[in-house]
């Protein structure tokens, strides 16, 4: 399994409005959002899961590493990642909620 990762920051004044493109705009293609205040900024990341990179590859095309941030979300964004970071999962256990 692979994790794709990737983060963003927004301004605190602009953190609720990136919040909601991803929410009407991107989600259902990201499975998590996390989000995090931090003194000057707030920072976003996503995680998608895939089976393989090969996956990934088929969600992406070859270069599959590149970010994928529309353009309103970059409109709000003070700074985001360029690529995407892949991890290979070695555990992933069902945590209670």
């Amino acid at each position: 399994m692979i994790c794709r990762l990737w983060r963003g920051w927004a301004t605190n004044q602009n953190a609720d409005a990136y919040e909601r493109i991803v929410r009407e705009q991107v989600i259902p293609g990201i499975e998590d959002l996390v989000r995090r205040e931090r003194e000057r900024d707030v920072e976003f990341m996503t995680l998608m899961w895939f089976d393989s990179l090969d996956a990934v590859q088929a969600f992406m095309g070859d270069d599959y590493e590149a970010a994928h941030v529309p353009a309103q979300a970059q409109a709000v964004l003070a700074d985001f990642d360029k690529r995407s970071a892949h991890y290979q999962v070695l555990d992933r256990r069902d945590q209670p909620r």
